[in-house]
């Protein structure tokens, strides 16, 4: 059983910040494309941001130039660092790591975003 571990989710006021972490075991991170995604009540799950193996990343329209996704191979860790923070942002924030050719996926348990005053 793959674990994507999850932490950083809470509660911010907008305008705020928040980094999400994702942990994984390293002989998936080395190799797997890892994302966010997330789900907001009622509506799908969407694509945030993801970043191949060799650092590569693309974001959602609607997070470009707020959110950044990066990751510490060393650390085996996929970070997303999201700033001015808007209601609509409130999700639960899901991992993802993907393998760039086979159709093997593996999701973190999800943690929960609020922005709200």
């Amino acid at each position: 059983q793959v674990q994507l571990v999850e932490s950083g989710g809470g509660l911010v006021q907008p305008g705020g910040s928040l980094r999400l972490s994702c942990a994984a075991p390293t002989n998936i991170f080395s190799a797997y494309g890892m994302a966010w995604y997330r789900q907001a009540p009622g509506k799908p799950r969407e694509l945030v941001a993801g970043i191949t193996s060799g650092g590569s990343r693309n974001y959602a329209d609607s997070v470009k130039g707020r959110c950044t996704i990066s990751r510490d191979n060393a650390k085996n860790t996929v970070y997303l660092q999201m700033n001015n923070l808007k209601p609509e942002d409130t999700a639960v924030y899901y991992c993802n790591a993907a393998h760039p050719t086979m159709n093997l996926g593996y999701w973190g348990q999800g943690t929960q975003v609020t922005v709200s005053s």
